[in-house]
């Protein structure tokens, strides 16, 4: 009895890989002007298909290289292949690495005047910035992946004048949503209530907006028609994401779809449909297009912004999806207005679930693959860890509201028997613990460090330090910033935090406060 043989091609394979029915294909495809090319044009694409077909190494490591863009091919032999771009970058970086080495030594050596060096005296010093360099890629290398964390809140200066606060780096015309950073930290991307989705310079604050395409060419890009009473898409965005190479800007609102654009042309690329409810978070997995969405339908959808594609949907919560992260790992953080934060272990195709004591949470955030920090609508802070499914410290009113409405320096009292940090006065005439106004709006960690930061409606961000081995978050100091803060983003490198305001908050418009400005407010860190 002969054995049968499925000729299907498995699903999610890539586009090169070859089957048992191969040699049918290429029979079928052998006169297209595609493979009569000339032989160095064809070996140059063979060899980037390997690069896409190699696993997920690549990716991991954050190259984000797909062999060539739209238009940039050509038909000249002088283009860089991928792995000819990595080659140069690690060289780059490589050389940069020796350059800092060098100027160590140097200064180290500028009390020695002997010029008649030996070789082995050369040797020596070749080998100890050798060594030095690899010791700067090594600790770099723990850095990035977690396993050390960087001491930046005991380095973190307080500023000594008022004016050494927030500055304003761009206005929009209504309440800021939603901020990003790409990996260079050299530009930011931001989106308010009224759609405007705007690109800008870190340091010079130019900006650029992205265009909205017509109804017809966002209907041919993918998305659906309107439901309900709307006769048009909605441009109301309530997030937005930026992938690790730069190259994709996510942005989701009213409108139910999740929409793709070319950061490079500023371009509408795609919108993906499948959400019922409107989408509320994004985040991309670091290194990776693989991209995540939250939404007001309860579900949590896998896309694929390389390839254009959906790949699946998380269910878990029961309440509205608010807040989403994602590390390195295939790991998603979200939380919702079922009062629970869930960890979804894509891969294993399980879930973990955190219960929060009393509130509703509002936001969440990786601290590092084994922790968490979370906000609510009570005015706490949280900090979680994978072995317990409750917060293993909480600090309680982070941020209160004073009734004179004005920005006073909050000051920590003792720990109330139940275990939870109280801050601020706590008479009933000078604050309102359960305002809406300190809702914890947003957080935000400095990546692979000790630094958080908190926002509210309470005139000011707070910055936080974060203990491991005590679980603890003891509070550092206050940053002056009217209005509702919907939105943080912390520099990878540490050097400043961007703050996106509203004069109402995020979701809703049950507060207003008119004295704020809607925009980007930026803070430049200052490290001793």
């Amino acid at each position: 009895m002969k054995k049968k043989v499925s000729s299907a091609a498995p699903r999610g394979r890539g586009r090169g890989g070859r089957g048992r029915g191969g040699a049918r294909k290429d029979e079928k495809f052998s006169e297209d002007s595609f493979f009569m090319a000339e032989s160095k044009k064809r070996r140059k694409i063979s060899d980037d298909a390997d690069v896409i077909d190699s696993g997920e190494s690549d990716d991991e490591r954050g190259y984000g290289f797909r062999g060539g863009s739209d238009g940039e091919d050509g038909d000249g032999g002088d283009a860089e292949t991928a792995d000819e771009v990595r080659q140069r970058v690690a060289m780059a970086q490589l050389d940069k690495y020796r350059r800092i080495a060098k100027e160590e030594e140097d200064e180290d050596d500028d009390d020695d005047d002997d010029e008649d060096e030996g070789i082995d005296r050369v040797s020596e010093k070749e080998g100890l910035r050798d060594s030095l360099v690899a010791k700067i890629l090594q600790q770099e290398q723990l850095e990035e992946s977690g396993r050390v964390r960087r001491a930046m809140a005991s380095r973190v200066q307080k500023p000594k004048t008022s004016g050494g606060g927030f500055k304003v780096l761009l206005k929009h015309r209504q309440s800021v949503t939603a901020v990003a950073l790409s990996e260079d930290d050299s530009r930011g991307f931001s989106a308010s209530k009224d759609g405007n989705i705007l690109h800008w310079d870190v340091e010079s604050g130019k900006s650029e907006k992205y265009q909205w395409p017509s109804e017809d060419v966002i209907r041919s890009h993918g998305a659906k028609d309107p439901q309900g009473s709307a006769k048009k898409h909605s441009r109301n965005v309530l997030a937005l994401a930026v992938s690790s190479d730069g190259r994709y800007l996510a942005t989701g609102g009213l409108d139910r779809h999740v929409h793709l654009w070319d950061t490079r042309t500023r371009g509408h690329i795609q919108a993906f449909p499948g959400h019922r409810g409107s989408v509320s978070c994004l985040t991309f997995r670091q290194g990776t297009s693989e991209l995540f969405s939250g939404s007001f339908d309860r579900t949590v959808k896998i896309w694929n912004a390389e390839d254009r594609a959906y790949m699946n949907t998380l269910f878990g919560h029961q309440s509205e999806v608010l807040s989403i992260d994602c590390l390195r790992k295939e790991r998603v953080l979200t939380v919702g207005r079922d009062r629970s934060m869930q960890l979804f272990k894509v891969p294993e195709e399980s879930r973990l679930v955190f219960r929060a004591p009393a509130s509703s949470l509002e936001c969440c955030c990786f601290v590092s693959n084994d922790e968490f920090l979370s906000g609510s609508d009570d005015g706490s802070i949280e900090l979680w860890t994978m072995l317990r499914k409750k917060p293993a410290h909480i600090v309680k009113n982070a941020h209160a509201l004073l009734a004179a409405n004005k920005n006073l320096e909050q000051k920590n009292s003792e720990i109330i028997p139940n275990g939870h940090l109280e801050n601020g006065n706590h008479s009933y005439e000078s604050y309102h613990c359960q305002s809406a106004y300190s809702w914890v709006s947003s957080v935000t960690v400095c990546r692979n460090s000790d630094l958080a930061a908190s926002g509210a409606g309470n005139g000011s961000v707070r910055l936080w330090g974060i203990e491991s081995e005590t679980k603890d978050v003891r509070p550092l100091f206050d940053l002056p910033l009217v209005g509702f803060v919907n939105s943080l983003a912390f520099a990878k490198s540490g050097q400043f935090l961007v703050a996106g305001v509203g004069q109402e908050p995020r979701l809703g418009r049950w507060g207003r406060i008119k004295s704020a400005q809607n925009g980007i407010a930026v803070h430049s860190l200052k490290l001793s």
